[in-house]
C-alpha cells in the first residue's frame, strides 16, 4: 500500500481513511463521528495494511473527529493492546477536549507507554513528516 492508495471506510457519520506512506508509517485520518458503523472493518484493514512485520509508527489524526461512542473507545483500546508490540510510536492528533479525553483513556486502558497525544496540528504534522522521511 502506499499514499496514493488509501482505504477508505465511509459511514453515514464517519469516513476512516487508512494509508501506508512509508515502509514503517502508517495513518489513519478519522473524520465526523465515530459510532461504531463501520464495525471491526477498520482494525481488519489495519492488520492487512501491518502485515507480518511490526515496530511501526502509527500516526490517528482525529483533527476532524467529534469523538468515537464509548463502545468505539474500548474497541480501539482493545485492539491497540493486543498490537502493543508492533508499534515504536502511536501518535493521535485530537482537536476536540472530548476527542483528548477519549485518547487519554485508550492511552491508559492499551498500555501504551510509547502513546503521544497531540492537540497541535504543526507539531502533529511535523512528527508525521519526519517518519515518512524515515
Amino acid at each position: 500500500m502506499s499514499a496514493s492508495d488509501p482505504v477508505v471506510l465511509e459511514g453515514v457519520h464517519c469516513t476512516i481513511a487508512v494509508s501506508r506512506p512509508a515502509e514503517r508509517t502508517v495513518l489513519v485520518h478519522i473524520t465526523g463521528l465515530d459510532v461504531g458503523e463501520l464495525g471491526d472493518r477498520p482494525f481488519a484493514i489495519l492488520d492487512e495494511v501491518l502485515g507480518a512485520g511490526g515496530d511501526f509508527d502509527l500516526y490517528i489524526d482525529a483533527r476532524e473527529a467529534r469523538g468515537p461512542s464509548v463502545d468505539v473507545s474500548a474497541r480501539w483500546a482493545s485492539w491497540l493492546r493486543s498490537r502493543r508490540p508492533r508499534f515504536h510510536l502511536v501518535n493521535m492528533l485530537t482537536r476536540s477536549r472530548f476527542v483528548q479525553l477519549t485518547a487519554d483513556f485508550v492511552q491508559r486502558f492499551a498500555e501504551l507507554d510509547c502513546m503521544r497525544i497531540f492537540t497541535d496540528p504543526a507539531a502533529f504534522d511535523t512528527a508525521f513528516e519526519i517518519s515518512v522521511r524515515g
